[in-house]
């Protein structure tokens, strides 16, 4: 069949159902009626001979046949995405443009506020989404173009995507300022002794410094588990309880709650933070100052030279 036949819309819309899990969604996000959506997947399944998704209780589960063609079909649409941009030169100061940031909540309140401050200067008619990302569909989420790039730990990726390292963190230790029985330079021991607040989005499982004590032998009695580290460092200000968490986001909280800063009483343990790009986007001057930007608002001047470190 002659790709002139072929609508290829009707391949942005089996992404999307195959990205989103739903016609419903899918609709809100191309911004059609799911009568629509309904209609451009029945002309596809007819066109390929296949049920391309099968429903389960709310979701879309593709078939064989379509998880074999996905990546195919997202690499055709990034390619004509990318082709069709290079006809329209890239100028800061006219383009409107719409990025999508995919960010954690602890990195989205260190940096937004530069990044944004940055991007309102320099370019009038570009506008910023950060937005929380799937790690579990990252790659498919930047080729796709859902998202532009991604600020995040050390994350493991395949050759498709670029990375390179924006910041190295280290732990520190909050305490409420008034604290009983923590003061000035925090001991193992007391450490120890102390009830913690563990910040994670996974229900179970050790967070990075209960690793780190785990190789020592050691362990801490974790009171509190909870996904913001706002929240916690609020029950901190109020209770006994410890909260260990990257410095770099420490620093703007300990103020804004009234509590006390303290180094993490064993040897340094770095927190790397990463950015994220598709290797289609590494060429597209849109892309690359949306990085720049990025970078920037981490204190990198420059990321030439050094942009195409790899994480594996």
């Amino acid at each position: 069949m002659h790709i002139s036949k072929i609508d290829l819309n009707l391949f942005i819309v089996l992404e999307r159902i195959y990205a989103l899990g739903g016609i419903t969604r899918a609709a809100q996000q191309l911004n059609l009626s799911q009568s629509a959506i309904s209609h451009a997947l029945g002309r596809l399944r007819e066109l390929l001979g296949d049920p391309l998704f099968e429903r389960h209780g709310h979701t879309m589960v593709p078939t064989p046949f379509t998880r074999s063609i996905i990546g195919r079909v997202r690499d055709g649409l990034r390619t004509f995405e990318l082709t069709l941009g290079e006809a329209d030169q890239f100028d800061v100061t006219s383009t409107a443009k719409r990025f999508s940031l995919g960010i954690r909540d602890v990195l989205e309140t260190a940096i937004l506020l530069p990044v944004v401050k940055q991007i309102v200067e320099a370019a009038p008619s570009i506008d910023l989404a950060a937005v929380h990302h799937d790690r579990r569909t990252l790659e498919a989420d930047l080729l796709s173009g859902a998202l532009d790039a991604v600020v995040d730990i050390v994350l493991p990726i395949s050759q498709t995507i670029l990375a390179t390292r924006l910041a190295s963190d280290e732990l520190v230790v909050l305490s409420r300022r008034d604290h009983p029985r923590v003061g000035g330079q925090l001991s193992l021991d007391a450490y120890l002794v102390e009830q913690h607040i563990l910040v994670t989005s996974r229900r179970r499982g050790l967070g990075l410094e209960d690793m780190e004590l785990v190789k020592l032998g050691l362990q801490r009695h974790v009171r509190l588990r909870c996904m913001d580290y706002s929240a916690a460092c609020r029950v901190v200000s109020e209770t006994d309880l410890l909260l260990t968490m990257p410095g770099r986001y420490a620093a703007l909280l300990t103020s804004l709650f009234g509590i006390a800063m303290h180094a993490w009483p064993l040897d340094s343990v770095p927190v790397d933070t990463y950015l994220y790009w598709h290797v289609n986007s590494d060429a597209d001057p849109a892309n690359a100052w949306f990085r720049q930007q990025l970078a920037e608002a981490f204190g990198r001047p420059s990321l030439k030279n050094t942009e195409n470190s790899t994480v594996r």
